[in-house]
């Protein structure tokens, strides 16, 4: 059974969110600060995590990039909630590390057709498949390891989909729509702009120059595009 974690103050909404995941089927727990939420994510190392923004103790972006730079828990998806809703916003919480990012209020239905999208994309954490070598950049998809000139990357759940799912496609020009689907799931309700944002990431960390990239190409108006 799949492990889903929400790390949210709001007494009412958790419970309500907890109740709708449970009868979904999922295993859920919860806490009601950041510094709770930290530990029980190291813990029990959840299959999701549902943080907020705005929480007691230590706030969710801050939780958020701790456990990114945690090569223990980096692979987690995580969901943001946020009462704010302004551009500036969500580009912040996507930069920190999140998978998607709801606005508050929002409705039951958005929120579990978000957790299907992106826990579909969990089992493929645990299916064995074969690497995947471009230049000296090699992809072991049994572990979700990725390793540049034989030194290990440390990439978050979506920057290991987004480099595989580029890299599956070398020299194939990728739309941001396409990108979407595949990488964030059918049902996914966000902006293209995520698309960007995240292969702006995921430059600075498999490009020698990320101001000048020669991997993840842009193909202005289009998508991208891999080059080995």
């Amino acid at each position: 059974m799949a492990k889903i974690l929400i790390v949210e103050d709001e007494a009412t909404l958790a419970e309500t969110l907890a109740e709708n995941l449970t009868e979904e089927g999922y295993a859920v727990s919860v806490a009601r600060d950041g510094e709770t939420g930290l530990a029980k994510i190291r813990a029990e190392l959840p299959d999701l995590v549902i943080l907020d923004v705005m929480l007691p103790i230590l706030d969710g972006l801050s939780v958020c990039r701790i456990v990114r730079k945690d090569p223990s828990t980096v692979h987690i998806p995580i969901i943001m909630l946020t009462m704010r809703g302004t551009e500036v916003d969500k580009i912040v919480g996507l930069e920190s590390g999140a998978d998607d990012y709801i606005t508050k209020p929002f409705g039951l239905g958005e929120f579990l057709a978000r957790v299907r999208a992106v826990m579909r994309r969990v089992p493929s954490r645990t299916t064995p498949q074969n690497e995947l070598i471009a230049g000296n950049l090699r992809i072991d998809f049994t572990g979700r390891r990725v390793f540049k000139g034989g030194d290990e990357i440390t990439l978050s759940h979506k920057e290991f989909d987004l480099l595989a799912e580029l890299m599956r496609n070398q020299g194939v020009v990728l739309s941001r729509d396409l990108i979407l689907t595949k990488v964030w799931g059918y049902e996914y309700f966000g902006d293209k702009r995520t698309v960007d944002v995240h292969v702006r990431w995921l430059r600075e960390k498999v490009e020698d120059d990320a101001s000048n990239p020669t991997r993840i190409i842009t193909v202005r108006g289009v998508g991208y595009r891999f080059e080995g």
